[in-house]
């Protein structure tokens, strides 16, 4: 049976370059965190990752933050502020009273 993964990139088929790019985006930053994750050690007991891999991750990281802001820039997937109002003022009087 496939991955999570190999299901994921296997979606991808039907997708637009600019989709796919952000779907493999997604599938590594998932990877990437679930190694940190599952390599995390008890408290007090050390780190099974060397320092430099683990600098190594946190800038593969950021890198894939960065580039999944670029993809997302004036798309539908642009983040929406609570401010922001997406609402359109009518005037009250082309507003038509209910006869009921």
């Amino acid at each position: 049976m496939p991955t999570n993964t190999a299901t994921a990139l296997a979606a991808t088929v039907n997708m637009t370059i600019s989709d796919k790019e952000q779907r493999i985006m997604l599938v590594m930053r998932k990877v990437l965190t679930s190694v940190i994750k599952d390599a995390t050690p008890q408290p007090g007991e050390p780190h099974p990752l060397s320092q430099e891999t683990l600098d190594d991750i946190r800038e593969c990281l950021k890198l894939i933050a960065v580039r999944e802001q670029e993809l997302n820039t004036g798309t539908k997937m642009a983040p929406k502020f609570a401010d922001e109002s997406n609402s359109k003022v009518i005037p009250i009087s082309t507003v038509k009273k209910d006869k009921n």
